[in-house]
């Protein structure tokens, strides 16, 4: 076997209350990113602007990080980080909020590069010369707060890039439950969803390891359990402390496993019709996981250590329980109008089938095999073997 790495950030903090760690830090200016205005409405971008301020550091908010972030909002923020220069960036909100201002970061520390100079894995040249970065998520679902990931959209040609690389693991991350109390339900569920899928996606990754598994299971153990409760009693401290760390923990293992054809799919859906990304990864997962048997044993292995019969089944009556459709044309979220499916199928496929997530799949996928995934998770039709 070949020299392999594990990447977490450095601290994590955790439980009730943890958002008051911001006073420990040693610093003078903090570039506080966030997205609409849930965290200001909620008084958590305040708090912790308090906190900053308390602690000695002036702080600045960029706002506005849409929920797919665009590379237009990136640039912005760069821009706003270059005039005001701090030397802690510190990304609060949802999954969006984060994955943006990790890349404003980037370009913030090298404003000489452009977007496309970032797009292929490991391109990205090393960050912490000006700042260090702190993630605090309000969502129990990206795990950006934990990664090495962003996701950010091209809006000019509709297409959604992960970027990647190790440097972009946050130096501070801060689980604090009281955020993600204020989801409403359907975020809840959503975001929920993305993170049993990260953790079932890196559980049957072909870089899985020793080190990626335990993580995986005990987050796929986590979400089982506590996501409809979290569903349904928004301030159930216990399921919001359960289903936060279960999004760091399987975040833990598929940034360092990665991902597969869910995620290729999703992004490049999510692109084409503007799905939300967790939902769109609720739908494709029991497809994919049908389609993926054929190649490996890892779903044997969780269904025998959960004692259920079909992972997938599982999956399902999960999505029902959490009032998510079983099918892209049943989705309320969006206009999924069949003649643009049809329109972009090809193209979205072959999109997908290049997404850097498909690398890490099990098996040998094909651009018609993707094809026939979003087909059958379009119409609601079983799995062709």
């Amino acid at each position: 076997m070949s020299v392999m790495s594990f990447s977490i950030p450095r601290e994590i903090y955790y439980g009730e209350n943890s958002l008051s760690k911001l006073a420990d830090l040693k610093g003078t200016k903090a570039a506080i990113v966030t997205g609409g205005n849930s965290m200001k409405k909620f008084g958590f971008l305040d708090q912790a602007a308090k906190i900053l301020k308390d602690g000695g550091i002036e702080s600045i908010v960029i706002d506005g990080v849409e929920p797919n972030p665009s590379v237009k909002t990136v640039i912005r923020g760069a821009k706003a980080m270059q005039e005001f220069e701090p030397d802690w960036i510190v990304a609060i909100g949802g999954g969006s909020a984060l994955d943006a201002a990790k890349v404003m970061w980037c370009f913030y520390e090298h404003p000489e590069l452009k977007f496309e100079d970032i797009i292929a894995v490991g391109s990205m040249p090393p960050l912490r010369n000006k700042a260090r970065f702190i993630a605090i998520p309000s969502t129990s679902g990206t795990a950006s707060e934990i990664t090495a990931f962003s996701v950010i959209t091209d809006t000019d040609n509709h297409i959604k890039y992960p970027i990647v690389a190790a440097d972009m693991v946050p130096d501070i991350a801060i689980l604090d439950p009281s955020l993600p109390m204020k989801m409403p339900s359907h975020i809840t569920a959503n975001t929920g969803m993305d993170v049993m899928c990260h953790a079932l996606e890196a559980l049957a990754s072909i870089a899985a390891t020793n080190f990626t598994e335990p993580y995986a299971v005990r987050a796929i153990e986590l979400v089982k359990k506590y996501l409809p409760i979290a569903y349904k009693e928004a301030e159930n401290l216990e399921a919001r402390e359960a289903m936060h760390e279960a999004s760091a923990l399987a975040g833990m293992a598929f940034t360092n496993a990665s991902l597969g054809l869910v995620h290729s799919l999703a992004h490049k859906i999510g692109g084409e019709f503007g799905v939300t990304h967790g939902l769109a990864n609720a739908i494709l997962l029991p497809y994919i996981i049908d389609y993926n048997r054929q190649f490996t044993d890892r779903y044997n292995y969780i269904e025998e250590l959960l004692k259920v019969e079909d992972i997938a089944q599982v999956i399902r009556e999960l999505n029902k329980k959490l009032d998510i459709p079983a099918a892209f044309k049943d989705c309320k979220e969006v206009d999924f109008n069949e003649a643009k499916f049809k329109e972009v199928l090809d193209r979205m496929s072959k999109n997908a089938f290049g997404d850097p997530c498909t690398l890490t799949n099990p098996g040998t996928p094909t651009v018609e095999a993707v094809k026939m995934i979003y087909e059958s998770a379009y119409y609601g039709t079983p799995i062709k073997k």
